[in-house]
């Protein structure tokens, strides 16, 4: 620590040594820090995704400011999504807790703040006497102001301070957390929602196909031209429908649950009406891994732990220097009576100053530093993880989103080969050239892979969510200067 001591303009050579302390003492108090110095650790990052090896641009100019407001969910286009968007915001009872832990963090920032400053005290009393056996009778009065500060010589408040400031700004990044894991959790239930009005309305065409396809093997049976077990094996086909659409309604009744309780409404009392599913699947930007820094909360507020950690350290070393209490007093003396309330003779006043160091604490402040500084490494290391745990993340779900459009073509063209197979097996029995297990295997095959198109693009579309949130949905750090 160095402090530099100027000469103040217009103070005089016999100007008294309080007066030429004042700004010593002033500067010193705020330039000691018994704290390392704070580094952002370093953290392993490449130039670019592996899935992608060029940054992307927009697609729309709207895309951007939707992204830059953080409404990425506007992406997907739907009103009804974005209507209950709106919803979590203000009745998600988990984000009710965050932010309530947002004003306590902030409430204890002032109270750290507020032990910088010196702290008042005034008290007063009246007491009147009387009797036939008083000799002083009448009435008086005390009244007396106290000061009393304790100087932050060696930045133990100061950093206290500046640590707590620091966990404001991680409660901070934990809304931003738990409000991006609460939009993730209804927009993927929505979405399965809306595939499974999509599935159900498969389901529903296909039952009715498949009891025309029975009532067709029936009228064949009764004819004579076809055996029975033909009959039950429409019939074990229809059923079998007709239980996959059953087991449907209960996964939307579901997520429709799952919906609710993220809105903060009683399931009973909550319920959305089937419609067309909006199946879009929007670009999202990956931006670049060091972006990730200070656009993910989780990875910011693992950073701030390490600051507040490295705070703590001068906390901690700060026990080693003595402190120092400065007090001040000052009233008339105790018992005046009320005519001589003004009179000079009877003020007192007194200033004191005291100060005291730990001898010999058989080394607790040592250890003290020592678990400090451990704190420290264990913060950092958290950081570099959750760091390299979310590029995984973004990696994996590039990779995913890759991947699935692949396999949502090859599957589109599986799904139309094997409705083309379904038509001509089925013309080819009524026909009488095929058997009906033909008919059965073809039936199951068409489905199958009718159903799996749309399973395909639901999961593409929560990789779209699952990417937003890796890459912090357009959040970023408040305390942040500038993007990275």
């Amino acid at each position: 620590m160095v402090v530099k001591v100027h000469r103040i303009p217009g103070a005089s050579r016999r100007s008294k040594p309080s007066t030429l302390l004042a700004p010593v003492f002033l500067a010193l108090l705020s330039a000691c820090s018994m704290a390392p110095q704070e580094n952002v650790p370093a953290v392993p990052l490449s130039t670019a995704w592996k899935s992608v090896p060029t940054a992307e641009g927009w697609v729309s100019a709207d895309a951007a400011r939707a992204w830059q407001a953080g409404k990425w969910w506007e992406l997907f286009e739907d009103p009804v999504l974005a209507d209950l968007m709106g919803r979590v915001e203000v009745s998600n009872q988990n984000l009710a807790l965050a932010v309530a832990n947002v004003a306590q963090a902030q409430a204890l920032l002032e109270q750290q703040r507020a032990a910088l400053w010196p702290t008042l005290g005034v008290q007063a009393g009246a007491q009147r006497t009387g009797g036939q056996g008083a000799s002083n009778a009448g009435s008086s009065l005390s009244a007396s102001l106290s000061a009393s500060w304790a100087p932050d010589l060696w930045g133990r408040l100061g950093d206290a301070a500046r640590a707590q400031a620091a966990n404001v700004q991680i409660s901070q990044a934990d809304l931003a957390n738990a409000r991006l894991s609460a939009q993730g959790s209804l927009a993927n239930a929505y979405l399965a929602l809306r595939e499974a009005d999509a599935e159900i309305v498969l389901l529903d065409e296909t039952v009715k196909a498949y009891e025309r396809s029975t009532s067709i093997t029936q009228n064949r049976y009764e004819a004579g031209v076809a055996a029975r077990t033909d009959l039950l094996q429409a019939q074990a086909t229809l059923l079998s429908a007709q239980a996959s659409r059953t087991a449907m309604t209960r996964s939307r009744a579901v997520y429709e649950h799952a919906i609710a309780l993220l809105v903060g409404e009683a399931p009973a009392n909550f319920s959305l009406a089937a419609q067309q599913w909006v199946d879009r699947v929007p670009e999202v930007p990956a931006g670049v891994p060091s972006a990730l820094l200070l656009r993910r909360p989780d990875i910011a507020a693992a950073e701030r732990s390490v600051a507040a950690a490295n705070l703590q350290i001068g906390v901690a070393r700060s026990a080693f220097f003595p402190s120092v209490t400065l007090s001040a007093s000052g009233g008339p003396s105790t018992g005046f009576p009320i005519s001589n309330l003004f009179s000079a003779s009877n003020m007192l006043w007194s200033l004191g100053l005291s100060v005291a160091e730990t001898l010999f604490d058989a080394g607790a402040r040592q250890a003290r530093v020592d678990q400090t500084m451990a704190a420290r490494d264990a913060a950092i290391a958290t950081y570099r993880q959750t760091a390299l745990t979310a590029m995984g993340q973004v990696e994996d779900q590039l990779t995913a989103l890759q991947t699935l459009a692949q396999q949502m073509a090859q599957t589109r063209e599986a799904a139309d080969a094997a409705a083309r197979v379904e038509q001509q097996v089925l013309n080819s029995y009524q026909a009488g050239l095929s058997a009906y297990t033909a008919v059965v295997t073809a039936q199951a095959s068409a489905l199958s892979q009718r159903r799996g198109v749309l399973q395909l693009q639901l999961q593409r579309q929560q990789a779209a969510v699952g990417l937003i949130q890796a890459i912090g949905g357009g959040w970023q750090a408040p305390w942040a200067d500038a993007a990275p």
